[in-house]
């Protein structure tokens, strides 16, 4: 009797073990991570290892799980090549603390849902081609600690409910579309210029910009609350006189800003009616602007180009001479005049130009218009006052800052700066400069080869944020077999022997022109010093030299005294590797800059990005 119970109960006991959910069953957050695969375009089959045969996801590519848990921690797959969108499913990882998807290629919008995981504390989207805006409901993530979402198309107004982000410390909203008031209370009022830097359309004390009300009249009373401990006789007085003082103000500016108006029409339509003249002479005459980065009427810019002349010169270079233009409102640009036609029609030029113009980074010069004069073609950039990266680095001590006369009343002049870099400076240049070239390499569709990679085309702004320029008069890249150009362009000392040799530019020797830059950086000397070259040497082969004689010190720069060796060595151990004869051993850009990242950078990169790890 005994044992034909156990022959019944035995089969019962295994058909549960079987069908048990706990067993060989994918765990609910693996499902979940399948789910947004799903919505993932792996085109180099990086995530192949996430299958849903398998019963946990904590050994998949870039993801981590809690501690004696199978609970989803973090997802770290920046610079995979991933394409596609996030899917809305990523809310249902409500233990997620750490989203890492940034240099990839993702499109579409931030799904709201992201909100429900409420224990994220860091999330990085940075560089990739998201759209729409930041999800209203982010003041949930009440954990979080790092946002950074810069270089997307990201548009439309910043959160308030960011502000109510208590611990956030780090804040990258750079280089979107973002327009509006930037809300001023809470976290937000704690960051400044710098991680809102590239939205055009932004105002608020953050950006040093004022909002304007629909009259236009710059909006100057605070935030502030009416103090609720009052009597009520006294708040009305206080009102009465109040409305009283501004309808007063308001009579007296609209008296003053109508005479104002009818004398600027007077001038302006003085101004349009000659400029049309000679537009109406000439019809070769063509302006264009990209992406409405220039809020000027077309018969100023016009009349502000053809009057340049040899005193707004601030430069020139392989490429043309460059001026200074200054309009009606202070607004300063970069204008620079092609010395030689490109071959091929204006049409083929033009076309080419409505590419470069969308490329928008903040590492990159901003190509802001083009204009086509019967005489000359003229491209309009942003204008970087502090010069560029070979004013600081080999200044003479005569040289002494001297303001342009033609601003000197919409700026305060200044007396000689000290131009010298210290350590961190050098850095934070150079992980800047790889991320605007490692852009025109990896994230251009059709890619760009620079060609000129140098120090004088490493430009500065007032924050010392540095800006890759001339990178629009390369050539493009249709495929990645395609070779660049067999024309010998650029500068020596920063070229890659067998670019010398063939002719045939290549991202690899752009790789070799920025390891020049890393020593120009290190050494503070130009690559054809005349200290090495007498000796039949290169920077290059100046520093293997040094190197083999273990005098890794007399490398760095003297006036840097503040360099750290251990850092020097690490930034000499990737210029080495840039500058390797052979080109297939040289580092990809992409490379290069996760190394500076994740290597010489770290634990915190800079103001803006971190390395793999969390925590600083």
């Amino acid at each position: 009797m005994e044992m034909r119970m156990l022959v019944r109960v035995l089969p019962i006991i295994f058909a549960a073990a079987v069908l048990s959910p706990c067993s060989l069953a994918l765990t609910q957050d693996g499902l979940t991570l399948l789910e947004i695969r799903s919505t993932l375009n792996d085109t180099k089959n990086l995530l192949s290892n996430w299958q849903a045969s398998d019963e946990s996801p904590c050994q998949w590519t870039g993801v981590t799980c809690h501690p004696h848990e199978l609970r989803v921690q973090s997802i770290n797959l920046p610079y995979m090549q991933l394409g596609g969108t996030i899917s809305p499913s990523i809310g249902k990882l409500s233990r997620l603390q750490r989203l890492a998807l940034h240099q990839n290629g993702l499109h579409g919008i931030i799904p709201n849902e992201i909100t429900n995981c409420t224990e994220l504390r860091a999330l990085y989207l940075r560089g990739n081609y998201l759209q729409g805006g930041i999800p209203s409901d982010i003041g949930n993530l009440s954990y979080l600690t790092i946002l950074d979402i810069s270089s997307n198309s990201l548009k439309g107004a910043i959160p308030s409910s960011i502000g109510r982000l208590t611990h956030l410390r780090l804040l990258n909203l750079s280089s979107n579309f973002f327009s509006g008031e930037i809300p001023d209370f809470g976290a937000l009022s704690t960051f400044g210029n710098a991680s809102f830097i590239g939205n055009l359309d932004l105002c608020g004390r953050q950006v040093h910009r004022p909002c304007r009300t629909s009259m236009g009249f710059p909006v100057v009373l605070p935030h502030a609350e009416i103090p609720t401990k009052r009597s009520s006789h006294y708040l009305k007085g206080v009102l009465i006189g109040a409305m009283s003082t501004l309808g007063l103000a308001l009579v007296v500016i609209l008296a003053v800003l109508w005479v104002w108006l009818l004398s600027k029409k007077e001038r302006a339509a003085r101004r349009y009616t000659e400029v049309k003249k000679q537009v109406q002479r000439d019809a070769s005459t063509k302006l264009i602007t990209f992406h409405g980065d220039l809020p000027y009427p077309s018969s100023e810019i016009v009349e502000k180009l053809e009057s340049l002349d040899e005193e707004d010169v601030v430069g020139s270079g392989g490429f043309g001479t460059v001026y200074r233009m200054v309009m009606n409102d202070c607004g300063i640009f970069a204008v620079k005049r092609i010395d030689r036609s490109r071959e091929g029609s204006d049409q083929v030029f033009e076309r080419e130009l409505e590419i470069l113009g969308s490329i928008k980074h903040i590492n990159l010069v901003n190509l802001r218009g083009y204009c086509r004069l019967p005489a000359s073609k003229l491209l309009i950039y942003d204008y970087m006052a502090m010069g560029s990266l070979d004013d600081f680095l080999h200044v003479k001590e005569t040289d002494v800052f001297e303001p342009n006369v033609q601003i000197s009343s919409c700026f305060a002049e200044h007396g000689p700066e000290d131009r010298s870099l210290n350590w961190g400076a050098r850095l934070k240049i150079a992980l800047g400069s790889s991320r605007g070239l490692t852009y025109l390499h990896h994230d251009c569709s059709p890619k760009i080869v620079h060609r000129d990679i140098k120090s004088s085309n490493i430009l500065l702004d007032e924050n010392l944020e540095p800006r890759v320029s001339d990178f629009g008069l390369a050539k493009l890249l249709v495929d990645e077999d395609a070779h660049v150009t067999t024309v010998v362009a650029g500068t020596f000392g920063y070229l890659a022997p067998e670019y010398l040799q063939s002719g045939r530019a290549t991202e690899k020797s752009d790789v070799y022109s920025f390891g020049v830059l890393l020593l120009e950086l290190v050494t503070g000397k130009r690559p054809t010093d005349p200290s090495f070259v007498k000796r039949g040497l290169n920077v290059v082969g100046w520093m293997n030299m040094l190197l083999r004689q273990k005098r890794l010190e007399d490398i760095v720069d003297k006036r840097c005294t503040d360099a750290d060796m251990e850092t020097v060595e690490a930034i000499i151990e990737i210029a080495s590797r840039c500058t390797d004869a052979n080109p297939d051993e040289r580092p990809s850009m992409n490379q290069v800059l996760q190394l500076l990242e994740q290597e010489v950078m770290s634990p915190c990169p800079s103001d803006f990005y971190e390395s793999q790890s969390d925590h600083c």
